[in-house]
């Protein structure tokens, strides 16, 4: 099977639905001086080869009264459980990531709580899960960079 090849319209289309993923086909087309109809078929190819998965939309949870962000790291009993922690991790709706780590933790996660109150019954949730041995908590103070756009340059940069 032929790999997909992306060019520059490619790359400004990408650029401007990861800037917001609501930009209307015809605005894009009119940025990028060409038709709609390319812009349609250009995302329904990088939607088909996977390069586009999906759209984004983001939430200001802090204006919603979830602030509060730790990141928690999991020991497990033994590495076999940890398809079983991340099932009921997924079941508790404050854990917002969760990646399978190699390292000092075998989980690492994000959450989203009302309060250090909150977080602390959180904290306890995946205490609980059957496997896990202990966790250790980081607070977040601030997201200081997250930034989708300087990574997808440079990658368009070494294609």
């Amino acid at each position: 099977m032929k790999k997909y090849v992306m060019d520059d319209i490619d790359h400004q289309i990408l650029d401007t639905l990861i800037e917001n993923a609501r930009t209307p086909f015809t605005d894009i087309a009119k940025k990028l001086q060409v038709s709609a109809g390319t812009i349609h078929v250009r995302v329904k190819k990088m939607e088909e080869e996977g390069i586009i998965k999906g759209s984004t939309l983001i939430v200001d949870y802090q204006k919603m009264g979830y602030a509060f962000i730790a990141h928690i790291g999991v020991y497990l009993d033994k590495t076999s459980v940890t398809k079983d922690v991340i099932e009921d991790l997924r079941k508790i709706p404050f854990v917002t990531i969760a990646y399978i780590t190699a390292g000092k933790y075998n989980i690492f996660c994000k959450i989203r709580a009302k309060s250090t109150q909150h977080a602390k019954e959180i904290i306890f949730q995946i205490d609980e899960i059957h496997g896990v041995y202990r966790t250790e908590t980081m607070i977040s103070l601030e997201e200081s960079i997250n930034d989708k756009k300087r990574l997808m340059h440079l990658i368009f940069r070494e294609l």
